[in-house]
């Protein structure tokens, strides 16, 4: 169970100097210690100043310090104090407080927020119906409360976040220095990821605030345990509260992990196994309950017009309505006669006057809106009964306010599918509806199109004198149309026939005891439910007079029912609890007030479980006004079967009205049991009278089949009589299951030949036929197989310390569906004068008291701003709104904690790693069960005969030298500039007397030897392929250096330092501009001048030719060195020798069909990988025209790559991902003008993507998709693979089939197995092969831990055996064993004899249909992603990538995602675009997407500015350095939150 949280107000990461500042600040509201100066007796109150808006009269505090009865009992709030004490004493557990960017933290001044109380209840929402009294009533518990947090609360450490650096941690150098000290390369994990430590290793001891390491365990060298990947110290800060979650999360989690059965490749969810102890229903089988007979008085009229023609005939002058006006005083009084003279006249206009004589817009039986606003029931009461006397249909909706009210599309629905087509509203409403400039009243979001007809008597012609309506018996042609929200939002349409409008009518009458001419106050909404079947329906029958009180009127002046109740000596009110509550609040003693005329109170909601509370202070505070004890009668009711039964006012005090206090563990299981030993957690219950007049009831279980219940089971209340709805307007299927519900009992025979409606109230009858309501079926949660309430809940919720910090009645509580359970989330709005530190105390409060109470775990709470939450048009919260808002991301809270580890308990199980096929099955032969070992092969270079005059040669500077003479005039190299045009080229001749002057200059101002290094840093150019070549011709070994970046030079420089340093470089060569740039201040700031070797600059090169040119003797010697850092932040050289180079460009020069006749376009940065080699190497080698465009220039110029492409009429380009993405991003909009330039693609044969990483699909896919129309053919984009110890494995030629496309599913990949499915399925991932195999390359694919083949379904590491692979690292330390494991590994078993190379990526092959050029079947190679990458979680390999991908799919606003584990937690970062107001959004939505697609739980979601991501230069995003930045504490995220 949960243990009670103490939030260390330790470090919000983002509040650097803000922390004194702050706690004198709050240090006035933060609880002390007794004896630390203060008097435990002073209670520490925050009082809100009363805002002048909330009519101060109603909202002073009452001198008893009354306590909001609304929702809530005594009992209840001590069970929840009870609760959260009882947690106290099981120990303290430490919950991260979510981290904050300051201008996330508003405190909103207390006059920009309108009072809440225009919020109050919802209507039939099943929100709570909230008391807006911005009191900050505290009640004696809550001072208590205050007084044990104050003593047990939690120490304020700030020396948790006291940062642990090691000394001489200081700026870039000295971490440039750490780097170093790491940078020999592990062994393909990523570096040391404390994933798998045991549990004793770290221990933050919370009292001290220190975070002490009790045991470092060894890790690879001497480095500390808690370090990131390049050795880098850990900031306290974060890493403390990572290791509180941590913490927290080791305690044990409620239900245990049961056995469940794993198929091989199915990860199966855990099935809740129902518990063998739980309660069970052990009663005999219900029988179905008879009301009483509806006892037919003979002068009842036949229908309701007939009773509307007698009276308004016999007693025109009866009052029928009394309206009144905001100030309490009677507005106007509709009598009788004129009610029934202004029906005729609004019937005769709607059936006469819409449309003309032949094509009227209305006939009998059509549907009308009726439109009007709360506080005209006359107008509506008149409209109402026109279209009874019409016979048209009417639909009464809420007045639309503005074009996008909550909910009110889906009024649209139903007004469109009832087929609407006029509205009816009044005077007043019609004016105040939005309009167009034109004056007319636009259509609202989904609404149909419709005529407004204003039924104002002034507007309407008179009917003849011959005309007269129809007056019928009631039959069953359709009465009234009543609307119903459902859980999920949308609105149905309930129709009434005219003969149940009667019988309910009639049954109503008799059970309520009404008579002719009695005064009932009205306070409900007369346009549905219990406000219009009294007060509009039934009073008309009896010729009663309705005294009605505005919503409007309320809010001013919450006592004016009571007042009218007085006034007019009134025998029935009908209310709300909220109403009762409200006249308690505001009750003052006053004198006047005498309730002895009332003998029936109607409580509309008393079937809310929650309203006992107020029923019984109202009558504790009244009973001395002259209420009597029986006249509170509670009713049930459902738009679907109207009421469902009434308490009867009787005169017989004797017989106390039933109370249940039910078990609410008993409860959750659906029984009822009376007592538990749980004294805590039940629920009072009030009965609900007994079923109605000639109705049949019965209980039934909530599922599928309509099977009764037994006695003690909770069910769902189903009636059974002629006073129901009969459909939903239009929906046969919904109706069937809802309106013509046959119940059977055990056996399976029906009770009835008659069908029942379901209620969707869940109850059971007691003893004494008493009905007795335990929720609503749209508040129904079922979490794990237990069911429980949204009402329930809201109560718990709101016990804890209520209204300190969240306004009561605006919490909103609703389940949402994640990994195949419900989970619980809680919405409240938060007081604007509540601090951080106090909301998230409030909050940890709240998920204790309900784990404590309902034994369930809260899976969200998240606080929002005051007002807003949607509301419904009543003012109390639109629910499914809400819920939308949230799972769209849209709700922008400024408060989040989610407890997914604690909630959800059906994740798979951990996964066992599975023996592999062993040396046994593998000497029998190459098939094993069936499957093929895993290997490939591209051409054998060897029996390839092709006029290749350069192989002749075995060094590449012989090459060049051999080229400069044959064909000394033909052009290598051409280099565009940003415009597109030439800005230098070499020819061959050109190209080698540069290289000599550079040869010439190396052995005399550098005076090298040979065999020394030289950095070479250039921009990408074609002084690069100089310098290159110069070097070859003076026997140095060239290392390729990225320039720093003029304007980033601090992060830039130390890594040029890093290269040169690690590569030993004995000089550097560039050109003057950066000569001048690296003396320059900035520069010096960063790496001290002193500090380089040698810099010879090549722009002024010496004049004469250099006496001989170096002629190597051994090919296995070293051509050059390839420096590139991986993803994993780890900087590697690689050593090229001059065989290796040749047979490089060998493989290249026949995959590609390179000929010194054509021409490719080059679009990559020079620098390292086969980048480098397409740049400075291959047209030397095969004496193609290479056109150079640097990538820089495209981000001047986007168009700058397609554009050469087109122009030069290439057929063969490379470039990068960032280059793709550029062009995608940067072009989009622009096809038609590139097309009318005369852009034309359609020459291109293979546009070649290099990269290092799995094939990113959806960029390639969207960039052929959009280039189409410019003629580029979707099968010439493809990707290439390559890797440190092999640049490049794969490539996409010319000849050979295209590349494939596979779908594989994503669940079998996490246990490593290769399992293809069909596109579209779910968890399937499509990947793309990474291009064809080179040349002289082959493949196997080896289990990365036991080094044994694996067969074709398997992932596994690519192992890569080839001419040209490199010849080791090149690094200070020479790390032999990491050399030889990566450049010399053999398998364990099967062929050990051959050499391979181990790549560090995993990935599988395939033999598809196709065949390639030698005719054999074609082996496709899928990457799947890189090792050091990968991240084991739940014993199953999960890639990056894939969780980044369906986080970014989430939510709009996230532009980035990166993912990394942190000692066993899943560490989120996502970028932010968008308002910093949307940053707590994300959460959610995050942790839900994970869990649903990834069965992860995300430990940390950090939400960041765009670009705080880093990516390489190949852009590929850098999660280790993301890591180091995290847990350094430099990110300055918006908002970090711990998931618990």
């Amino acid at each position: 169970p949960l243990r009670p949280f103490s939030s260390p107000l330790a470090g919000d990461i983002t509040q650097k100097g803000y922390e004194k500042k702050r706690s004198k600040l709050i240090g006035a509201f933060l609880p002390q210690a007794p004896g630390k100066g203060m008097d435990p007796s002073v209670p520490h109150e925050r009082r809100t100043p009363v805002t002048p808006g909330s009519s101060s009269r109603y909202h002073r505090r009452r001198s008893s310090g009354s306590r909001d009865e609304r929702y809530r009992s005594d009992v209840h709030t001590e069970a929840v104090q009870a609760a959260l004490a009882k947690q106290k004493e099981r120990g303290k557990m430490a919950v991260p407080m979510p981290s904050k960017r300051r201008s996330l933290v508003v405190q909103s001044s207390m006059d920009a927020y309108t009072p809440p109380d225009t919020s109050s209840g919802s209507e039939g929402e099943g929100s709570m119906q909230g008391e807006g009294t911005p009191t900050s009533s505290q009640s004696s518990i809550n001072m208590e409360n205050w007084i044990s947090r104050a003593i047990h609360g939690s120490t304020t450490s700030s020396t948790t976040s006291s940062s642990s650096t090691q000394s001489g941690g200081s700026g870039a150098a000295s971490r440039l220095a750490d780097v170093m000290g790491q940078t020999h390369l592990e062994n393909h994990s990523a570096p040391p990821d404390v994933t798998s430590y045991t549990t004793d290793s770290i221990q933050v001891e919370r009292p001290q605030g220190s975070t002490t390491t009790s045991r470092s365990t060894p890790k690879y060298g001497n480095a500390e345990l808690m370090e990131t990947g390049d050795g880098v110290p850990v900031g306290g800060r974060v890493s403390a509260k990572i290791q509180q979650l941590v913490n927290t999360l080791k305690r044990p989690k409620r239900p245990p992990l049961r056995e469940f059965f794993v198929d091989d490749f199915e990860e199966l969810l855990e099935v809740q196994q129902p518990d063998p102890n739980q309660p069970k229903a052990e009663g005999a089988q219900m029988l179905a309950m008879r009301g009483e007979q509806l006892g037919v008085v003979t002068n009842w009229p036949l229908s309701l017009e007939a009773a509307l023609q007698r009276w308004g005939t016999i007693s025109p002058k009866a009052p029928c309505l009394t309206t009144m006006d905001t100030n309490g005083k009677p507005l106007y009084i509709l009598t009788y006669g004129k009610l029934w003279t202004r029906s005729i006249k609004v019937a005769y206009n709607i059936l006469h006057k819409l449309g003309s004589k032949q094509e009227p817009m209305l006939r009998p039986g059509d549907r009308v809106a009726l439109v009007f606003p709360n506080n005209d029931p006359a107008a509506f009461m008149v409209a109402f009964y026109g279209c009874l006397l019409a016979e048209v249909v009417p639909v009464p909706i809420e007045v639309p306010l503005t074009r996008k009210d909550a909910g009110s599309q889906q009024i649209g629905f139903l007004l469109g599918s009832c087929g609407v087509t006029v509205a009816l509203t009044s005077d007043a409403c019609h004016k105040g509806l939005p309009k167009s400039p034109t004056g007319e009243i636009p259509q609202f979001k989904g609404w149909p199109k419709l005529l407004w007809f204003v039924t104002e008597s002034k507007h309407l012609s008179k009917p003849p004198r011959d005309w007269f309506p129809h007056i019928k018996d009631a039959n069953n042609e359709t009465a009234y149309i009543e609307y119903k929200t459902c859980k999920d939002g949308s609105v149905l349409g309930v129709t009434v026939m005219r003969i149940a409008l009667l019988t309910h009518c009639q049954a109503l009458t008799q059970s309520c005891g009404y008579t002719e001419a009695e005064t009932i106050v009205n306070v409900l909404d007369f346009k549905k439910d219990v406000g219009l079947w009294h007060g509009i329906l039934t009073s008309v029958m009896n010729m009663m007079h309705v005294i009605s009180i505005p919503y409007s009127l309320m809010k001013v002046n919450p006592l004016s029912w009571i007042q009218k109740v007085c006034q007019y000596k009134a025998k029935v009110a009908c209310v709300k609890s909220r109403d009762m509550h409200w006249a308690l609040v505001a009750h003052r003693d006053q004198r006047d007030i005498n309730l002895s005329s009332l003998r029936m109170l109607v409580v509309a909601d008393g079937a809310n479980p929650w309203s006992v509370s107020s029923c019984d202070a109202f009558l504790n505070v009244f009973q001395s006004k002259g209420l009597k004890p029986e006249v509170i009668c509670p009713c049930a009711s459902s738009p679907e079967a109207l009421t469902v039964a009434i308490r009867r006012p009787t005169d017989d005090s004797n017989q106390p009205p039933g109370r249940g206090v039910l078990s609410m563990q008993g409860l959750s299981h659906g029984v009822i049991r009376v007592d538990s030993e749980e004294k805590l957690s039940v629920l009072t219950l009030q009965d609900v009278g007994t079923v109605m007049p000639g109705a049949l009831m019965c209980v039934v279980k909530p599922d599928v089949v309509p099977q009764l219940c037994k006695t003690d089971e909770i069910g769902e209340l189903c009636v059974g009589s002629i006073a129901t709805g009969t459909s939903y307007y239009g929906l046969s299927g919904m109706t069937k299951n809802t309106f013509e519900v046959f119940p059977m009992n055990s056996v399976g025979a029906l009770i009835s030949e008659y069908p029942f409606t379901r209620t969707g109230l869940l109850g059971f009858v007691g003893p004494g036929g008493l009905c007795f309501i335990a929720g609503k079926m749209d508040g129904l949660m079922v979490v794990g197989g237990r069911r429980h309430n949204a009402d329930d809940i809201v109560a718990t919720a709101l016990a804890v310390e209520p209204m300190k910090f969240v306004y009561r009645g605006r919490i909103a509580v609703f389940s949402i569906s994640v990994l195949h359970d419900e989970r619980i989330v809680v919405v409240a709005e938060q007081r604007p004068d509540s601090t951080e530190e106090d909301s998230f105390q409030w909050m940890s409060r709240v998920l204790q008291a309900i784990d404590g109470i309902h034994q369930v775990g809260v899976y969200c709470l998240a606080l929002v701003p005051s007002n807003t939450l949607p509301k419904t048009p009543l003012g109390g919260i639109h629910l499914s709104e809400s819920k939308q808002l949230f799972l769209e991301g849209s709700l922008h809270p400024c408060n989040v904690l989610m407890c997914p580890h604690t909630c959800v308990t059906n994740l798979p199980k951990p996964r066992q790693k599975q023996p592999e096929i062993g040396p046994a099955s593998v000497m029998v032969g190459n098939l094993v069960s069936g499957k093929r070992i895993a290997q490939a092969s591209g051409r054998d270079l060897g029996q390839m005969e092709d006029n290749d005059q350069a192989r002749k040669f075995l060094f590449l500077s012989e090459v060049l030298q051999w080229r400069a003479q044959t064909t000394p005039d033909h052009v290598l190299y051409t280099l565009l500039n940003c415009r597109g045009t030439i800005a230098s080229s070499l020819t061959c001749v050109q190209l080698h007397k540069r290289a000599e002057k550079i040869a010439t200059m190396l052995a005399e101002r550098g005076h090298l030897q040979d065999g020394d290094h030289v950095a070479l840093v250039y921009p990408p150019g074609i002084d690069l392929i100089a310098a290159f070549y110069g070097c070859l011709y003076a026997g140095c070994v060239p290392i390729t250096v990225r320039p720093p970046h003029p304007q980033n030079i601090a992060t830039t420089l130390p890594t040029v330092k890093m290269i040169v340093e690690v590569s030993r470089s004995a000089c550097m060569m560039t050109t003057a501009v950066i000569c001048k740039l690296l003396r320059s201040k900035e520069a010096s700031a960063a790496v001290d001048v002193r500090s380089w070797p040698p810099v010879l600059d090549t722009d002024d090169l010496p004049k004469k030719k250099p006496p001989l040119l170096y002629k190597p003797s051994n090919p296995d010697t070293l051509a050059y060195l390839d420096f590139s850092v991986s993803t994993t932040g780890m900087l590697a050289g690689v050593k090229m020798s001059h065989t290796a180079t040749s047979a490089f460009c060998r493989s290249i020069k026949l995959q590609c069909e390179l000929y010194p006749s054509r021409e490719v376009a080059i679009c990559l940065d020079p620098y390292c990988g086969l980048g480098f080699v397409l740049w400075c190497l291959c047209s030397v080698y095969s004496g193609h025209q290479s056109i150079l465009i640097p990538p820089s220039e495209l981000e001047v110029n986007p168009a700058l790559w397609l554009l050469a492409v087109s122009q030069y009429k290439v057929r063969d380009t490379f470039c990068s991902y960032s280059v793709m993405e550029l062009c995608t991003k940067g072009l989009g909009l622009q096809t038609e003008s590139l097309k009318s330039r005369g852009l034309d693609l359609s020459r291109v044969r293979t546009c070649v993507v290099v990269a290092e990483e799995r094939p990113r699909i959806a960029l390639t896919q969207s960039f052929s998709k959009l280039f189409k129309d410019l003629g580029l053919h979707p099968r010439a984009v493809s990707t290439s693979f390559g890797c440190r110890v092999n640049l490049a494995v794969c490539l996409q030629g010319t000849s050979g089939p295209d590349p494939t496309t596979v779908y594989v599913d994503m669940r079998a990949l996490r246990h490593d197995r290769v399992r293809l499915v069909e596109r579209g399925s779910p968890h399937s991932l499509p990947l793309m092969e990474s291009g064809k195999i080179l040349p002289g390359v082959r493949i196997i694919i080896a289990n990365p831990e036991t080094k044994g083949p694996l067969g074709d379904s398997h992932l596994g590491e690519i192992w890569v055996c080839s001419g040209h692979n490199a010849s080791g690292y090149f690094t200070v330390y020479g790390d032999e064993a990491l050399q030889s494991d990566h450049f010399t590994s053999r398998l364990s078993f099967g062929d050990t004899q051959t050499i391979w190379a181990r790549t560090g990526y995993l990935g599988f092959l395939r033999r598809t249909e196709l065949t390639d050029a030698s005719g054999e079947r074609h082996d496709a190679l899928y990457v799947v992603g890189a090792l050091d990458e990968a991240m084991e979680l739940r014993g199953m390999r999960y890639h990056p990538i894939d969780i980044e991908t369906s986080v970014i799919r989430t939510h709009k606003s996230i532009t980035e995602c990166a993912v990394f584990t942190w000692t066993n937690l899943l560490v989120v970062v996502v970028e932010l675009d968008g308002s910093e107001q949307e940053a707590l959004d994300l959460v959610p939505l995050v942790t839900n997407v994970v869990l649903e697609e990834h069965y992860l739980i995300v430990g940390v979601v950090v939400v960041v500015d765009i670009g705080v991501i880093p990516i390489n230069s190949r852009g590929e995003k850098q999660r280790m350095h993301l890591r180091d930045g995290f847990l350094a504490d430099q990110l300055d995220p918006i908002y970090v939150a711990y998931n618990m």
